[in-house]
């Protein structure tokens, strides 16, 4: 499907693009500015993380912005297979636009790890809720806690982990290429699976699979009433969470950790509004919790005022 007939059929005012591509980039450092500076002159916001082993990025503003800033990117050998999934909001859920440099576009941790050369099988949207019923295949979910707390798979495991670089230690404690002979696994966009089934074809398991383009495209090809997702996909961005429609979600995310915040977190006596959440609030540092304490004050006065506070949803 072209990018036009992705993003076709609303009203809403800002397109948002997620994309990722696993490239060889020895000149990221040139790269930085000069894409910078295209974004902006698109009149884009977001972010996009550049390293030598390739792209990952979410652009929202103007629609013809959006697919121009595509067009550009795919004019670069390098980057001419780049695939895009498109969502609409009422405005960019970004403040500003940054390019990044960074040692990976995903952080695993373990040197070598290169899907370019080994990765696991690539499933459809329509042929993964038949892997995932399947009894002999573990079904894991490789996002962080916080994400999986909002929305999985029925009957995915959960890692627990709070971060990527966690996953190799939990895959050593927990799954064994002689026992688990097939193992499925599935993330928001397709890019920590296309690590994490890399990792595992290293270790010497044989039959890996991910959900192609992730959570979000199984979404947009999935029929709910077919669907075996439940709950919300959680998204880096000041949406929060997208429903099965992709619709943006009512939740906030605590500006001082950028956890999501639930209806219960928010009942509880360590919930502290525009200030902190209950996973926060005994990390916080004192110097901080007082930044975010002006920064609270902020906020409320610009309310008063009738304005809106860049720092506040």
């Amino acid at each position: 499907m072209s990018d036009a007939q992705h993003s076709s059929g609303s009203g809403d005012s800002a397109l948002v693009a997620a994309f990722y591509h696993f490239a060889e980039l020895d000149d990221i450092e040139a790269m930085r500015e000069p894409l910078l500076q295209r974004c902006r002159d698109l009149g884009l916001l977001g972010t996009i993380l550049l390293a030598h082993e390739g792209i990952n990025g979410t652009v929202a503003g103007p629609e013809r912005g959006v697919h121009r800033l595509l067009e550009r990117l795919r004019e670069d050998p390098r980057l001419a297979g780049l695939q895009a999934k498109f969502a609409h909001a009422a405005q960019a859920p970004f403040y500003r636009m940054k390019v990044r440099l960074k040692k990976e576009i995903v952080s695993l941790g373990v040197a070598g790890v290169d899907p370019r050369g080994m990765v696991g099988e690539y499933v459809a949207p329509e042929e993964w809720n038949a892997l995932i019923r399947r009894e002999d295949v573990r079904v894991i979910d490789t996002r962080n806690d916080y994400e999986v707390h909002l929305g999985s798979f029925r009957g995915a495991e959960d890692p627990g982990t709070r971060s990527f670089r966690e996953f190799p230690e939990w895959v050593a404690a927990n799954l064994d290429p002689e026992r688990d002979r097939h193992v499925a696994m599935f993330c928001t966009g397709g890019i920590r699976c296309e690590k994490s089934t890399a990792y595992l074809k290293s270790l010497g398991y044989e039959n890996v699979y991910h959900l192609d383009g992730g959570i979000l495209n199984y979404l947009e090809q999935v029929d709910p009433g077919d669907s075996l997702w439940e709950g919300d996909c959680f998204v880096f961005d000041n949406r929060v969470t997208v429903d099965h429609q992709l619709r943006q979600g009512d939740l906030e995310v605590c500006p001082a950790c950028r956890m999501p915040v639930t209806a219960e977190d928010r009942e509880s006596p360590r919930f502290e509004l525009h200030v902190s959440c209950p996973r926060c609030f005994d990390r916080l540092t004192p110097e901080k919790r007082e930044r975010m304490l002006e920064r609270a004050r902020q906020i409320e006065l610009a309310e008063r005022r009738g304005e809106k506070h860049i720092g506040s949803r």
